[in-house]
């Protein structure tokens, strides 16, 4: 049965109802007059709802428990790693010394944020192996910016012009975005039979205009790839540089690094490699991390220590300048420390480990299936890291069931959907990511819900077609959703 439709704080208010009552006043009454501009006061009174404590917290209890989210159930959407967020992380951010910190605080009176930042940024340099690291970036999209926009700064430093920037068939959608944002061209490079780049086709589209190369590794189909070093040494043959989306790091932490491949810059994503709550808009982290060569560029100020004090250093003449208001999410910043200081070196490998222990475990269970391996085939049939895609292709040709009807499904089952219909180059994709924190009964239990979907879609595949049946709305038109997104609600509207 659906659920019931949900309702706004507004449309529950009854004239007269209230969740406070203010004290008698004991001090002298004073106008509003008196203590605010006329230009400050409102000409009418705002339109609050009127409702009282029971009801509000009632309320947003109930709409809390509509979300799908990572303390609901699992969560296996692929390239995103929605990886479990640790409650001490959250104490940690919650600490009143940097909870209440005032962002205009006066660098004196924050050495503790800053000598955490300072230290956070060493973290970071050790774990991408390249030596400079600003944290201002908002996000992954936004470190892939900051990226570029230090690859133009490097080139035009150097009196050279270039037009181009090359993406992988296999790359995350932000990736020619972003080179579009900086101005440049984007040059589409091949996949190969092994899922990795189209060396030949690198070769080929690897010239003296091209900017840099925005390479994901492990890439989008979850594999590794196998050329990384002829790669880097074909770009810096010709002069470009070579760019990491690390939006995959969470498969290589404390096994490989960036940097030791031959990339001059790296974008961390802290809310998913290094856990927190994210989804749905935020708050997100990107940091950068770049080579020797790349950091006269970085964003500025820098966070410097001399003699036991930190300070904000602007003396950055080749800065591309400030990305942001102040140094980027602090909060993000204290909760990612408290990670990777809680597991250490030891135990980032760990979780990496056991994240593509976890997707490989996952995958040949899932060729085990003989209805999951007949209907949704693996797409590149190797040793995947911390994800992997599958192929619906089969299963719509042979039972009219597309990838979404099988992510609707999985809703009703208790499970939150895999990314679909990415990468483009599979046909009906499936991406899958389990992550290192989940059970092998969860893990088992996924591929079972995958064997019924597709057991009742042999049977009746309307049934399939037409999920869900549990949740608050059915088939929304997507396409509408999110060109055309209503976020706010006309209040004259409400009765």
């Amino acid at each position: 049965m659906q659920a019931e439709k949900a309702t706004t704080i507004y449309e529950k208010s009854k004239p007269g109802r209230r969740a406070s009552t203010l004290p008698v006043l004991d001090v002298p009454d004073v106008s509003v007059e008196d203590l605010l501009p006329a230009s400050a006061i409102r000409k009418t009174p705002p339109r609050l709802p009127e409702i009282s404590e029971p009801e509000i917290v009632r309320h947003y209890n109930k709409l809390s428990r509509r979300n799908f989210d990572l303390d609901s159930g699992f969560y296996p959407l692929g390239s995103c790693t929605m990886k479990h967020n640790p409650k001490l992380h959250e104490r940690a951010a919650a600490l009143p010394g940097f909870a209440r910190l005032h962002p205009l605080q006066s660098s004196e009176r924050a050495q503790g944020a800053l000598e955490l930042m300072y230290n956070l940024e060493g973290a970071l340099s050790e774990i991408t192996g390249l030596p400079h690291v600003s944290l201002q970036p908002s996000a992954g999209s936004h470190g892939e910016l900051a990226g570029v926009l230090l690859t133009k700064a490097y080139h035009e430093d150097r009196g050279e012009t270039r037009t181009k920037v090359l993406a992988p068939d296999t790359s995350h959608g932000t990736n020619p975005a972003t080179v579009t944002m900086a101005g440049y061209e984007t040059v589409k490079v091949a996949t190969n039979e092994r899922g990795g780049v189209d060396l030949d086709d690198l070769r080929e589209k690897a010239t003296t205009d091209v900017a840099c190369l925005m390479l994901t590794n492990p890439n989008t189909l979850g594999l590794f790839d196998e050329n990384i070093e002829e790669i880097a040494k074909i770009m810096h043959d010709v002069g470009a540089t070579l760019y990491y989306d690390g939006a995959n790091l969470n498969a290589v932490m404390g096994i490989s690094r960036p940097g030791d491949m031959g990339f001059d810059i790296v974008h961390m994503n802290l809310h998913k490699s290094f856990t927190q709550p994210h989804g749905g808009g935020g708050p997100g982290s990107g940091p950068i991390a770049v080579s020797e060569r790349m950091a006269p560029y970085l964003p500025k100020p820098r966070i410097v220590k001399k003699e036991g004090r930190f300070r904000y250093d602007f003396d950055q003449p080749k800065s591309i300048g400030r990305l942001r208001g102040f140094q980027g999410n602090f909060g993000v910043f204290v909760r990612t420390y408290a990670y990777i200081c809680s597991l250490g070196g030891e135990g980032l490998k760990a979780a990496s480990e056991t994240a593509v222990l976890n997707a490989n475990y996952m995958l040949e269970k899932g060729k085990q299936n003989e209805r999951v391996n007949k209907y949704l085939p693996v797409a590149f049939d190797r040793t995947a890291k911390h994800e992997y895609v599958l192929s619906a292709a089969e299963s719509k040709r042979q039972l009219d069931v597309r990838a979404t009807d099988i992510a609707k499904r999985l809703l009703d089952l208790g499970y939150h959907p895999p990314t679909i219909y990415f990468p483009l180059l599979v046909d009906e994709a499936l991406m899958i990511e389990p992550t290192e924190t989940e059970t092998m009964e969860t893990l088992d239990g996924f591929i079972e819900a995958l064997d019924q979907i597709l057991e009742e879609a042999e049977k009746d595949p309307a049934f399939v077609q037409n999920a869900p049946y549990t949740t608050p709305v059915r088939r929304l038109d997507e396409a509408a959703a999110a060109r055309s997104p209503v976020v706010t609600q006309d209040l004259d509207l409400l009765p």
